[in-house]
């Protein structure tokens, strides 16, 4: 595998090819020859246009040749926007890596404008060997990151200072890194963090009027006070425009009172900010209350997601909220779903069904 790879880098570089992404799994297949480096090294133009790098550091083979590799990227490829790290791991030997994290660094530092970083962790490390600091280097042009299966670094902190960082994707991640979420951004992503309404609405109220599009999904044992959380969207991000929560839990008592369920419809459709043009809501809770939602929601939808339209109330209250909201162009139903007739030409009259998977902002 290691002759053939070589091959190929050789008849790119002698073909006058130029690069602009490249993908890199560290393992014992990837061995490039001496000759290789050299010729690299000298065809400046070959690294010149790169703008995305994926790197996977889970492996210790050939550490020293892979590391010559990033060195020369640092020197050649200053054009990067996007880099990506995977399978990070805490447990690597620092004399073996220390060559490998230094020529990351260095590749991160000579960037021009680095505009997304991701790190995905292997078994969830909090030891980061100086790479997340180096994002210093990168404050001012830094829009995006995301960070996967992380345990919480002091690193991280250093984001505070990326004051042009407008999205902050945070996955499967120890509960401490919310310290990170100081930054003022636009778009958040919480993911199947174990969190509290009470950690959450902090959040909402550091981002403030900033914050326009939000996705706050966690595991399905949570329970939420669900009252505060809406709350805390209307007093504190009154310019929100995507929202998608998902697993939003009730309590068993409140799961009993039917009746103070469809006040919670109803209290969420009410105060759902007069900026919002996508929402995303499908979740078991809401099936029976579909037409709750839509006969008190004024929000000037463009977009709405939901499983369950299959009825007479319902396509009766989405018809309605057409003929009010003149803005809604799609609606998108679970593609399992089988639409009777009647129901399809009632409803296609007014605005146009397709799957959520045609028009879901992931």
């Amino acid at each position: 595998m290691h002759h053939l790879i070589n091959l190929l880098f050789k008849l790119f570089i002698e073909s006058g090819a130029t690069l602009y992404k490249l993908d890199l799994y560290f393992s014992e297949f990837l061995e490039l020859k001496s000759e290789i480096f050299y010729s690299l090294g000298q065809n400046v133009q070959f690294f010149s246009r790169l703008y995305h790098l994926s790197l996977d550091v889970m492996s210790d083979f050939n550490i020293e040749n892979l590391a010559a590799l990033l060195r020369v990227l640092s020197k050649n490829a200053a054009k990067i926007n996007t880099l990506e790290l995977e399978e990070f791991n805490s447990d690597y030997e620092p004399q073996l890596f220390h060559s490998l994290f230094q020529a990351i660094i260095c590749i991160i530092k000579s960037q021009d404008q680095l505009r997304l970083f991701s790190v995905v962790g292997d078994e969830f490390p909090t030891n980061f060997y100086a790479i997340i600091s180096a994002l210093e280097s990168q404050k001012n042009s830094l829009k995006e990151v995301i960070i996967e299966n992380c345990g919480y670094s002091a690193e991280f902190e250093i984001l505070e200072s990326c004051k042009n960082l407008e999205t902050l994707r945070v996955r499967y991640c120890d509960t401490k890194l919310l310290k990170v979420l100081d930054c003022k951004i636009s778009s958040l992503e919480i993911f199947d963090f174990s969190l509290d309404v009470q950690n959450i609405i902090v959040i909402l109220e550091k981002t403030g009027t900033l914050l326009q599009r939000l996705k706050l999904e966690v595991s399905d044992d949570e329970i939420w006070e669900e009252s505060l959380l809406l709350k805390a969207l209307k007093s504190f991000c009154l310019n929100i425009s995507f929202l998608n929560i998902t697993n939003i839990g009730f309590s068993t008592q409140l799961l009993e009172l039917i009746e103070e369920l469809k006040i919670r419809v109803m209290q969420f459709a009410e105060i759902l900010p007069p900026t919002l043009q996508y929402l995303e809501l499908r979740d078991v809770w809401l099936n029976s209350y579909v037409d709750i939602l839509l006969n008190h929601c004024k929000a000037p939808l463009k977009k709405l997601l939901i499983d369950h339209l299959d009825n007479e109330k319902n396509s009766k209250a989405l018809i309605e909220f057409c003929i009010r909201n003149k803005a809604l162009s799609y609606v998108g139903v679970d593609r399992r779903l089988n639409l009777n007739d009647n129901f399809i030409k009632e409803v296609v009259a007014y605005v146009t069904l397709v799957s959520c998977e045609d028009i879901v902002v992931n």
